[in-house]
């Protein structure tokens, strides 16, 4: 389809040809050649010959050599718009968002350069931005309404804002005029499945597979659903996809966790575990991760963030007691957690946010090492009227997800955790829940779910058992130096004695007991984690041992925890 483009820069037709075209690769999912057509497109548009050489750096995938070429270039002429764009591209390929963010900004204050708005709103969309990546992408549609990749980008930025309608008929229009693009409608089904209508995201789901049988990640999407059976003919089908010598391993881990629950499903736990444990291992080809240095951050935190350091800065921060704060492990009961809090008449439940993170993130920003993301040593640095500063943007920057008018809101990142020192600094007044469940549970679910993103701890028995460990030792370091300043909820008591448990979750927050908070799964709120069609449902307790049809296979597990999983739901006396 023909498209329409800004004035300032005149495109020739073979110009508009190649721009279109990456608009079709991203519509059809396919990134890598969306990328490669970005930089095609800017090599033509390059006429001068340095720009030139590194436009063709960019095409031949030599991005450093390219981003060197682009530096020197832009010391002679700082504001040449192609040499911004084209060094905004390399920051993108070198994931450094913030970088491509900040060109593009220079770019975009010369003039319109085709597409350089959308360029922006993905970098700000990849690195969380959603409110900024929403209004370039508002903007830029002004000008080009229809189209597609325009529209695909900012239905994902909606669903992230939880303006979930918008998306949802943005994905059926988008649908309608590419009935053939599976990635397509298997982001729609995930739409579907967070608004809690699961016969539409089945069928979105089954179509995108219909369409291409080998895409693994629409078959994992059905499975992690949770209520879906395979059956026979699904079971064969998936195996025989794992058989094929083209398939990719994104793919192919799909088919590995997909399968694992398939078999599960049908009781056929060794062969389940085996699927489970090969879907791992692949995911920790391309995963980079050291469990050293969670247990290195832990370490430092105690040694740092004692109770002399809060007593030094009481009374500091935004006082405001807006957020509940649900942290932990992952697949630890804290959606249901979420679900019944945001039952209550006076709370919001959200989604898992990434403010925190952002502002840890930029107070890393300020060492000399920028590639350190360590910023603990620099906390003591940090000055008093700070601490209210970076309470007050947190407020500022989560107040696009309070739709309901409110007076408390659920943040359910399970990671924030690790930053519960900072938490208690710039909000003192917030809430703070620690979801909580037998370690063993726990640690299991976490092994067969394939997160898509952010939980590299999980892909192996050993590491997962390490991490849990850590953030016990934490939370009972926070326990000792701020004490009564976490709520914990233990799972196994949720699920034995829901009200009892529900009523001291509802007197920590200060809120009144609603007798709706055990009605939770009438709660048709949206909900975006692997638990969002369980806690839909009543409180059910088969679930609470099922790790041990898998026991055979966790001694590693076992071995990792320790002392922790014997003391459970106590914890064992760290040795300092």
């Amino acid at each position: 389809m023909a498209m329409t483009h800004p004035p300032t820069l005149a495109l020739s037709a073979a110009d508009r040809e190649r721009l279109d075209r990456v608009w079709q690769h991203l519509v059809m999912g396919e990134l890598d050649r969306s990328r490669l057509a970005t930089a095609q497109f800017l090599r033509a548009l390059a006429h001068d010959p340095p720009l030139q050489r590194a436009a063709q750096a960019l095409c031949d995938e030599r991005v450093p050599e390219a981003d060197f070429l682009l530096r020197e270039y832009l010391r002679q002429q700082p504001d040449h718009p192609l040499a911004l764009r084209l060094r905004a591209e390399a920051a993108f390929w070198r994931q450094k968002d913030a970088d491509a963010i900040a060109l593009l900004g220079r770019c975009l204050a010369l003039g319109e350069f085709p597409g350089a708005r959308f360029a922006r709103a993905l970098s700000s969309y990849r690195a969380g931005h959603a409110v900024a990546a929403q209004h370039d992408l508002e903007q830029a549609l002004l000008g080009e309404p229809q189209n597609p990749a325009y529209r695909a980008l900012l239905a994902s930025v909606l669903s992230k804002t939880s303006e979930i309608e918008r998306t949802v008929a943005l994905y059926d229009g988008l649908t309608r005029e590419y009935p053939q693009q599976p990635k397509l409608w298997m982001a729609f089904g995930h739409v579907l499945k967070a608004s809690g209508r699961q016969t539409e995201s089945i069928a979105a789901y089954r179509r995108s597979i219909e369409l291409e049988p080998r895409l693994g990640e629409a078959w994992w999407s059905l499975a992690n659903l949770k209520t879906v059976k395979f059956d026979a003919a699904d079971i064969a089908a998936m195996q025989a996809q794992l058989q094929r010598s083209d398939l990719a391993n994104e793919d192919r881990l799909h088919f590995e966790f997909a399968l694992g629950k398939a078999l599960e499903d049908a009781r056929r736990y060794a062969e389940s575990f085996g699927h489970y444990d090969a879907g791992n291992r692949l995911r920790l080809l391309d995963a980079h991760y050291d469990i050293e240095t969670s247990t290195i951050n832990l370490r430092r935190s105690q040694q740092l963030l004692t109770r002399e350091f809060f007593d030094e800065r009481a009374g500091l921060g935004f006082q405001a007691p807006d957020p509940i704060f649900i942290v932990g492990l992952p697949r630890a009961g804290s959606t249901l957690i979420e679900q019944i809090l945001s039952s209550h008449s006076q709370v919001e439940g959200t989604m898992e946010l990434q403010d925190v993170t952002d502002i840890a993130r930029g107070i890393a920003e300020r060492r000399k090492d920028k590639g350190d993301f360590d910023y603990l040593p620099l906390l003591a640095g940090v000055k008093a009227e700070e601490w209210r500063g970076f309470g007050e943007r947190y407020l500022t920057t989560t107040r696009v997800h309070r739709k309901l008018g409110r007076a408390f809101f659920i943040d359910k990142m399970p990671n924030n955790f690790t930053h519960l020192g900072l938490i208690h600094l710039i909000l003192p007044n917030a809430r703070i829940i620690d979801a909580r469940r037998h370690p063993l549970a726990s640690c299991f679910s976490n092994f067969k779910q394939h997160f898509a993103m952010g939980q590299l701890f999980s892909y192996g028995l050993e590491n997962i058992g390490r991490f849990y460990r850590d953030y016990v030792e934490l939370m009972a370091h926070y326990d000792a130096v701020l004490p009564g300043r976490v709520h914990r909820v233990i799972y196994e008591r949720m699920v034995d004695d829901t009200e009892n448990e529900v009523r001291r979750l509802l007197e920590y927050c200060g809120l009144p007991f609603e007798d709706r908070c055990l009605r939770f799964y009438e709660n048709d709120r949206i909900v975006r984690t692997a638990s969002s069609e369980q806690v839909r449902r009543p409180i059910y307790k088969e679930g609470v041992d099922h790790w041990r049809h898998y026991e055979p296979w966790l001694d590693p597990l076992k071995v990792a925890l320790g002392p922790v999983l014997e003391a459970y739901p106590n914890v064992p006396d760290f040795k300092p």
